[in-house]
């Protein structure tokens, strides 16, 4: 426990005192799961549980109308075994738990208390932005300090930003030393620093997470496409899965894995500044989506196929042998293959139409070579 006075941090000023605080080790999110094994254990399950609503989709054909390859595709053209996949994914999914291991031992306690007087640094800070608004106003050649009077007293508190942050009518109390006002927020100063403390700032760093991800994935997807060796060695493995299904998302060599999903998801963590709580929802957020993208079917009423251009339509175009050198994109945004061109272009119709032949056609042949072999 630690107890912060921070009651005369800003008395030198006319901002409102900040208020001390005690700082205690957060409660685990769940009381019967430690957040340490929730952090490694949230990503594990999302990751089967979404696997299964579409394996159970793909069993039962409840959705043929919405698939992107037929049942005879999936058969003839995948060059893994469905063993050999859940066997690679239990591999990475060891080595992701791994990490998620290293990431806690390596993040600082977390702890709780201080949010009061973290809205109110926020609320201070709002309160000195105010004090460029009469030179901001001046600047469009209207004068902030004589609207502010005429307005003192229909509207103080309007008056009051337009003065420069100066509130002479609010007082949490009287300073037991002098018996001054001591001054106080306005109720819209607190509502705006809360906004930002518990929205702004954690959006902020989700998307700074999501950007360095989506930037990693990007750049190191497409040197496995475009160096021999790496794509021999390591990444040809994920594209013997020509008809991609959902729990074949993380079919990878364990060496990519841990580069291409593991290492990114990790580093865009750290260097976005997440609380490990914001990491559990984002890392679950990232599989849930990496999953999506794989699952073979475009469902419209899937929020996450229509949420950004990124979803399971445009990365199965990159799991087939024309599209392979385009959409290397993943797992969220579009943003760098339409940057640097490496976006497809056309129309794939004819191209799954063609495909769905050839596959009934091998599927129809085999089965005549069965029937004879019987008779």
């Amino acid at each position: 426990m630690v107890t912060v006075m921070a009651t005369n941090l800003t008395s030198v000023t006319d901002l409102p005192p900040l208020p001390s605080y005690t700082l205690v080790e957060r409660p685990d999110l769940l009381s019967w799961l430690p957040d340490f094994y929730l952090s490694v254990i949230a990503p594990i399950a999302a990751y089967w549980v979404v696997s299964a609503i579409f394996h159970i989709i793909d069993e039962y054909d409840l959705f043929p109308q919405y698939r992107l390859h037929t049942p005879a595709e999936i058969a003839q053209r995948n060059r893994a075994t469905r063993y050999e996949v859940f066997r690679d994914v239990a591999i990475q999914q060891v080595i992701q738990a791994g990490m998620g291991i290293v990431l806690d031992f390596t993040d600082p306690p977390q702890m709780t208390g201080s949010e009061q007087y973290d809205v109110a640094v926020w609320a201070s800070r709002v309160r000195v932005a105010q004090r460029a608004l009469p030179a901001v106003l001046g600047l469009l050649g209207i004068n902030a300090a004589t609207v502010s009077k005429n307005m003192a007293v229909s509207h103080p508190f309007l008056a009051g930003a337009l003065a420069g942050g100066h509130y002479p009518f609010l007082a949490s109390g009287l300073d037991a030393a002098d018996g001054s006002s001591i001054p106080a927020f306005a109720t819209w100063e607190v509502v705006v620093a809360k906004a930002i403390y518990h929205f702004a700032i954690p959006a902020v760093q989700f998307a700074l997470a999501i950007g360095i991800l989506d930037t990693w994935q990007y750049f190191l997807h497409r040197a496995m496409h475009s160096n021999k060796w790496l794509y021999t060695k390591f990444h040809s493995r994920h594209h013997r899965l020509y008809v991609p299904y959902a729990y074949g998302a993380l079919y990878n060599h364990p060496v990519e894995g841990f580069l291409l999903d593991t290492a990114g998801a990790g580093l865009a963590y750290k260097l976005a500044g997440m609380t490990a709580r914001q990491g559990i929802l984002f890392f679950v957020c990232s599989t849930i989506k990496t999953v999506d993208d794989h699952c073979g079917y475009a469902l419209p009423w899937d929020p996450l196929q229509h949420i950004t251009g990124n979803n399971a339509t445009y990365h199965d175009i990159h799991h087939q042998s024309w599209g392979i050198k385009t959409n290397f994109s993943q797992p969220f945004f579009t943003f760098w293959d339409r940057v640097l061109g490496t976006i497809w272009k056309g129309d794939t119709t004819l191209r799954y139409e063609r495909s769905r032949i050839n596959a009934a056609n091998i599927m129809q042949a085999e089965a005549k070579k069965t029937s004879a072999k019987a008779q």
